[in-house]
């Protein structure tokens, strides 16, 4: 996703790209690479994380490594839409780690979900246990992704 801000400079942008490639980085080698000296990139990238625009920096696991092959997305429709039923729906569903995603949608159904799990035997648990389970549930709708073809783990600029 391109987004044209103008608090943020093409030195900037160059700076958040290679963090987004290799976050691990020294300050001496991504100053060569933004062509830059160190005091000044250090600076910059200071002041990216003080504005919030780079919100953290963190490990992203291998799902395919760690054997979590299958996603499927789920519709959800509430049998109560009112903003405490929604707060409770909310909190609960956080508190499933197999659940990836969560968004509330507008449209046809109220949330749509990303659950990733071993296989079809452990998404059915998940089901069974966990998200049938969820405050509110008056229906689901699963749909099993045969293939990723884009699976971003952050933001491009």
């Amino acid at each position: 996703m391109q987004t044209d801000n103008p608090l943020i400079d093409e030195i900037d942008r160059k700076i958040i790209h290679e963090l987004q490639r290799n976050a691990r980085l020294s300050i001496t080698e991504l100053s060569a690479r933004v062509g830059l000296s160190k005091t000044p990139v250090a600076a910059r990238i200071r002041a990216l994380e003080e504005s919030g625009l780079i919100a953290c920096y963190r490990a992203i696991l291998s799902p395919i490594k760690l054997g979590l092959t299958h996603v499927t997305y789920v519709e959800v429709r509430l049998s109560d839409t009112r903003e405490a039923a929604l707060a409770r729906f909310n909190a609960a569903v956080r508190a499933i780690p197999e659940v990836e995603e969560c968004y509330m949608i507008a449209g046809g159904f109220d949330y749509l979900l990303k659950v990733r799990s071993r296989d079809m035997a452990d998404y059915r648990r998940i089901m069974g246990e966990s998200l049938s389970a969820l405050p509110f549930v008056h229906a689901t709708s699963s749909y099993v992704a045969m293939e990723a073809v884009v699976e971003h783990a952050a933001v491009t600029l």
